[in-house]
């Protein structure tokens, strides 16, 4: 590993631990969460996705955290939060919208090209891994229940937290990717697969069947 691959490693482990951190004050109506006390998991999940970052958008995010922390916010708390928006629209609007920061039709807009081409992935990924996806969340807002939240409006939620800053970041680099022709849900599964052992997402897909 090279020192600058070694440096946004390190980043990213940063940023994970304190997500983990803020994830710990989350609070649902039936209270503390079995997900809150899984680390590894957690550490898995997160560092699979912060680990494809430029060094510039994990420097940004970790700087809406920090800003977070100062200002009384909780970015975990508000991104399952703004997902209430689909799966509980009537107690968002009553009881939650009010009091999230309002995002702009601009912004929104954006955030929405963003989860368009996600989910593009997403649903490109489960075509070729189709064991490994089956146990993916949903892919549509139009899947959400009570006990299930799909992968759209996790996507909506999760963006919505980002600064300006961050999330003009992000776009650039998801477009960046999509350029190239690349998918980061294969590369994020495969990191994921990777911590569990599996040599590759073929390895990973063929053992779902054991």
């Amino acid at each position: 590993m090279s020192g600058g691959e070694a440096a946004r490693a390190a980043r990213a482990e940063a940023v994970v631990r304190h997500e983990f951190a803020q994830f710990q004050h989350v609070r649902g109506d039936d209270g503390r969460a079995d997900c809150q006390d899984d680390w590894p998991t957690f550490r898995a999940m997160r560092l699979s996705q912060f680990l494809e970052w430029t060094p510039r958008l994990l420097d940004s995010y970790a700087d809406d955290l920090d800003v977070a922390d100062v200002t009384g916010r909780n970015l975990l708390t508000e991104k399952y939060a703004r997902m209430m928006e689909s799966t509980a629209p009537e107690r968002y609007a009553r009881e939650i919208a009010p009091h999230l920061p309002p995002l702009s039709s601009t912004r929104l807009a954006l955030q929405e090209r963003i989860v368009a081409t996600q989910v593009a992935w997403a649903r490109d990924f489960r075509a070729h891994y189709p064991r490994l996806g089956a146990g993916m969340r949903v892919l549509t807002t139009a899947e959400d229940t009570d006990d299930a939240t799909s992968l759209e409006t996790y996507l909506r939620g999760e963006l919505g937290t980002y600064s300006t800053r961050t999330l003009r970041l992000y776009a650039a680099f998801v477009d960046a990717v999509a350029a190239e022709g690349g998918n980061l849900t294969e590369r994020a599964v495969a990191r994921t697969a990777g911590y569990a052992g599996f040599a590759d997402l073929d390895a990973a897909e063929a053992a779902q069947d054991a």
